[in-house]
């Protein structure tokens, strides 16, 4: 369907016409004109599907015809990352160029001017704030921001802000809105949790799921089916054969993130690592340096595999299996983006994850190359999943006695006393 087809006003369409936006995406032909129709709506799409403009654009096209209350806000959209909330900051400023509509973007990680600043674009009454919840939660007990006329209220990546522990945070802002208010939840996923937020806080919703896409054919998908001692090893000497370069490692739990990190950095690798415990200010250094190309290693939990683009990676590596097939095909999905359109992935298969990625084998309807490991690197385990799916719990991701196999500290083997030599 193209953007002409839809009920937008034509000073939205001028603004798509200039930014050479023609053809919808299957999640905006279905969601914009429930959005425009006043629905409440939970809506599930991965990143990459065109979802931010499946909100921005009916949101703006109905605050350019005006009638809203002035010097108040009039939308809010949550997001569960600063550099997520700068990105939509962004897309709104481009949509938006024929249009006169404010927009202010608030989140944490800033120093003090940017607070005023912040705080002076709360205070004028900006059309649509773009929001992290601690932020502007932080603004609403500091009396900074009324929210008390809001008329629409975005939830993006909703998944993600359950995940990073913001449900409390999200309910006291609910909370502050008026009942008349419109509710628009995004979802990549759709948990349990996720359900009982949507019936928590939206009136009769349409539900609108797009299929999530398996990962083009331009990544090449491999593993290594290995003991989870040997991960590292094998890490270890596909840098020794091929200096990495444009290398994004995705780990279980921040604390392996910085183990991993700082053996690799012992390693004369350079490395960067991204978690939770990184300031704001520390983790857009780590991907600003990440993207310039001074650090060729980044380190990361799954903080960044959504909602951030970064070009040019070359390779993706799983030491640890990720919680679902949704999160694998993020993961991945952030290869194959540049210039050459081609990207290689690599996920590390541990006898206790066997199960799991035989579940993502499945939801892929392929099966996954595996990259023979030479025998010098000693003995490794055969790939049974359905075996070893009796020993461990929760589709192989937990041990008997409860302990996150995944979480395990890992032992450095000296690869000196081992030779490994990649199969094509």
């Amino acid at each position: 369907m193209r953007f002409d087809e839809l009920n937008l006003e034509d000073a939205v369409l001028d603004g798509l016409d200039a930014m050479n936006f023609i053809e919808t995406t299957p999640i905006q032909e279905l969601t914009i004109p429930l959005i425009l129709e006043g629905k409440d709506m939970i809506a599930c799409a991965q990143t990459g599907t065109g979802k931010t403009a499946a909100y921005v654009l009916p949101l703006i096209n109905e605050l350019s015809k005006g009638g809203f209350p002035e010097n108040a806000v009039n939308a809010i959209i949550m997001s569960p990352t600063r550099e997520l909330a700068q990105q939509i900051d962004q897309q709104i400023e481009g949509f938006s160029y024929f249009i006169p509509v404010s927009a202010v973007a608030v989140y944490g990680g800033t120093d003090g001017i940017a607070w005023e600043q912040q705080k002076r674009g709360l205070e004028s009454g900006a059309d649509i704030v773009i929001a992290t919840p601690g932020r502007l939660l932080s603004h609403i007990k500091l009396g900074t921001v009324d929210l008390s006329q809001v008329s629409y209220f975005v939830l993006d990546e909703a998944d993600r802000m359950l995940d990073m522990g913001f449900y409390d945070d999200i309910m006291l802002i609910h909370k502050q809105l008026p009942s008349s208010c419109q509710i628009v939840m995004f979802s990549a996923t759709m948990p349990p949790k996720i359900r009982t937020l949507a019936k928590t806080i939206l009136k009769e919703p349409e539900e609108i799921k797009i299929a999530i896409s398996r990962p083009p054919d331009t990544i090449m998908q491999t593993a290594y089916i290995c003991y989870e001692i040997q991960k590292l090893t094998i890490l270890e000497d596909l840098f020794a054969q091929n200096r990495p370069q444009r290398v994004l490692i995705f780990s279980s739990s921040k604390m392996k993130v910085k183990e991993l990190a700082a053996t690799l950095k012992r390693m004369k690798f350079n490395v960067g690592a991204m978690h939770s415990d990184l300031e704001q200010s520390q983790r857009e250094e780590v991907m600003k340096e990440f993207k310039n190309g001074r650090i060729d290693i980044l380190v990361a939990t799954d903080v960044v595999s959504r909602g951030i683009d970064i070009n040019d990676i070359r390779l993706v590596v799983n030491f640890d299996i990720p919680h679902d097939p949704e999160d694998y095909v993020h993961r991945i999905g952030r290869t194959a983006r540049g210039t050459n359109g081609e990207g290689l992935a690599i996920t590390f298969v541990s006898v206790e994850e066997q199960a799991s990625f035989k579940h993502i084998e499945t939801f892929l309807g392929k099966t996954i190359y595996k990259i023979p490991i030479d025998p010098h690197l000693g003995e490794t385990p055969l790939y049974e999943p359905e075996v070893h799916a009796k020993n461990y719990k929760g589709k192989g991701r937990f041990l008997k006695k409860g302990k996150t196999a995944g979480n395990r500290p890992f032992k450095k083997q000296s690869a000196s006393k081992h030779s490994f030599r990649r199969t094509k």
